[in-house]
């Protein structure tokens, strides 16, 4: 019997959808038999010519006649560039085939530190490189995980043995006075276009959506350590207790200096501010009422321990102006472009600190007048949003004997000649 003839037999429903079975086959068939259409373009013709109209030629001319307008650019200057080049360069160069020309090492550079330079759109950055915004969403996660994978090992490491770690508190012990000190904790809001279907997952205490930056910087205001990419509505004294480094410190993996290596037989510690709980490795300040003169001294010696970490944050911010707009781009790209962002950050420090991170542009002390100038990053509108403070707790005894040691320390001892000014 014919198909068709067995379809006359078939309920009318059943008839209906053996009918569009048909007829979805006879489609098929006819798709198959019909040439394949041709693309109407690669690209557009003006974007072919890339050679002409990228910003690299700019470049050419700046670095000739304007050495300060490239810094400005790129954020560094041109020898800085080509060396971080040097270093990425063979790892996000591309093949060329018989197809086309790649876009090469130095356009893929250009294009992603002018990215992270200013924050602009894909769409808008298109029209200085000569790129499009497909490409671009491609090439700019490519190349940030190039300068991850390239520099992280140099640029941020993270003490691995206790002598590491003595290491960086003789730095804050020379520079803030701050003895067994390994670093000062702080966390961003950073802002964000949030993911389709999300709804108010990443929505923070302050009305905008966010993910949040853990760090822990060092006394030369380098980044050591990061998390990023906790959704901003999580409570912000519970970020830190998801973090690697909160695992391995309460699992005593870190190494730490015991107190038979530090200085005065106090706990090796890390400096935070309200919105961390006390620990007895993490110090932070007392609450600001009805402070009695020594405890007002403790949190001046601690703040300004601290004080790295928020001006480390402010000059990124202000370096970098895509942290002051809602990234646009997914959820994965935007850990990457955040995680090299502060790797440069390190980078730029260490090769070009002079114009990176001139005096005047971080806080530093009046001790003639005994005031505190603020950095020139602090007149910039504010684009990392701090942490909610933790609701008060009542802290183990031993993390409140710990921090006590250290009021006594800095009251005695440790004491140094301006901190009663100071605190006036």
């Amino acid at each position: 019997m014919s198909r068709h003839n067995q379809a006359a037999h078939l309920p009318a429903k059943k008839r209906a959808a053996v009918a569009v079975l048909l007829l979805g086959q006879v489609a098929t068939q006819l798709d198959a038999s019909a040439p394949p259409k041709k693309r109407r373009i690669w690209c557009k013709s003006w974007l072919e010519q890339r050679h002409k109209f990228s910003d690299v030629n700019l470049l050419n001319e700046l670095r000739i006649s304007s050495p300060e307008d490239f810094k400005n650019y790129l954020r560094m200057s041109d020898s800085v560039f080509q060396h971080l080049l040097s270093l990425v360069g063979p790892h996000i160069s591309k093949q060329e085939s018989w197809l086309r020309k790649p876009i090469s090492a130095e356009q893929r550079l250009v294009a992603t530190l002018r990215y992270l330079a200013t924050g602009r759109s894909l769409q808008d950055l298109k029209f200085s490189t000569g790129i499009s915004p497909q490409a671009l969403g491609l090439i700019i996660p490519e190349t940030c995980e190039a300068i991850i994978n390239c520099l992280k090992n140099e640029y941020m490491k993270f003490p691995k043995t206790s002598e590491e770690w003595l290491t960086l508190a003789s730095d804050f012990e020379r520079i803030w006075h701050f003895l067994n000190c390994g670093g000062a904790i702080d966390g961003k809001h950073i802002r964000i276009t949030p993911p389709p279907n999300s709804g108010s997952y990443y929505f923070n205490y302050k009305h905008f959506f966010s993910i949040v930056l853990m760090a822990i910087v060092n006394a030369n205001y380098e980044f050591i350590y990061i998390d990023v990419g906790r959704n901003g509505r999580m409570s912000d004294g519970g970020v830190i207790e998801k973090t690697e480094f909160n695992t391995r410190l309460k699992n005593r993996q870190l190494s730490l200096p015991t107190t038979a290596q530090t200085k005065k037989g106090l706990n090796f510690v890390f400096v935070a501010d309200d919105a961390f709980g006390l620990h007895p490795h993490i110090l932070k300040p007392f609450p600001h009422t009805n402070l009695s003169t020594q405890h007002q001294i403790y949190n001046y010696r601690l703040s300004r321990a601290r004080r790295v970490v928020e001006n480390a944050f402010g000059i990124l911010a202000n370096r970098f102006r895509i942290f002051h707009t809602a990234i646009n781009l997914r959820m994965d790209k935007i850990d990457l472009l955040v995680y090299a962002s502060c790797i440069l950050h390190n980078f730029l420090r260490r090769q070009q600190s002079s114009t990176y991170m001139p005096p005047h542009s971080v806080d530093r002390e009046d001790l003639e007048n005994f005031s505190l100038l603020p950095g020139e990053w602090r007149s910039q509108p504010l684009a990392l949003t701090n942490l909610q403070p933790l609701p008060p707790r009542n802290p183990t005894y031993g993390s409140k004997e710990n921090r006590d040691a250290y009021v006594s320390y800095f009251n005695g001892e440790g004491a140094v000649t301006w901190q009663n000014n100071m605190i006036g």
